[in-house]
């Protein structure tokens, strides 16, 4: 299998260059850069395999560079950040990162982070045989991962199309957070279960005529997520 590559925005160099240490020894490709227009600049032309991406940087700030990067691609992000309240890391998921590391981290624990980020965006890929599921006027493809409501295309990420599929796949089937947490990242011990709530939160807006009354993803209090056809 080819190198994973990963492209590290960090403007402190002393932080980018332990984990592109620690990285390189993990078996992976990385580049670094400390600009967030310079990085922005670079994505236009390359897209690598997952983006490591530090909220606080100079010339692009890694909010607007996450909100321009998932206008154009579904790359694995990871974030890092200083700041330790619950609404950045919120923030940051509603925009479409993938996980949160705040600092200071263990960066043998970034590179399990990585490795299961990179675990669920290659993995788990439906075979041939699968066919489109048909709930209505929603429409899931699994071989080209695309969803179709009433005829018009919905945008999803990749992981809020493998939460949904997951889930539509067993109708009435209540799944936990860790449960989706683990069989769509492929890991539950290192990213925040509010993960899969944004997610959640976030289809509801995509595939619901009310979100916040849904008919299709819902809410099993205590317990977790389920899909009614």
């Amino acid at each position: 299998m080819p190198e994973r590559s990963i492209l590290i925005i960090e403007d402190e160099p002393n932080i980018a260059e332990v984990i592109s240490l620690y990285l390189n020894r993990a078996g992976y490709l990385v580049q670094s850069l400390g600009d967030g227009q310079a990085a922005q600049d670079l994505l236009e032309k390359r897209i690598p395999d997952l983006v490591i991406l530090d909220l606080m940087l100079p010339g692009l700030d890694g909010y607007s560079l996450t909100r321009w990067l998932r206008e154009r691609s579904d790359v694995p992000i990871i974030m890092l950040t200083s700041r330790r309240e619950e609404m950045d890391r919120i923030a940051g998921l509603e925009m479409g990162a993938d996980d949160y590391v705040v600092k200071p981290f263990s960066p043998q624990e970034l590179v399990s982070r990585v490795r299961a980020v990179l675990r669920r965006s290659g993995a788990e890929k439906p075979g041939e045989s699968e066919r489109p599921l048909q709930v209505g006027t929603l429409q899931i493809d699994p071989l080209s991962r695309s969803v179709l409501m009433s005829g018009k295309p919905v945008e999803l990420t990749l992981k809020e199309f493998d939460v949904l599929y997951l889930l539509a796949r067993h109708p009435h089937q209540v799944f936990s957070r860790d449960q989706l947490l683990e069989k769509v990242w492929g890991v539950s011990e290192y990213i925040d279960p509010g993960t899969v709530t944004v997610h959640v939160r976030r289809l509801r807006e995509k595939i619901e005529a009310d979100p916040s009354n849904p008919r299709h993803l819902l809410t099993v209090w205590g317990v977790g997520y389920k899909f009614e056809p």
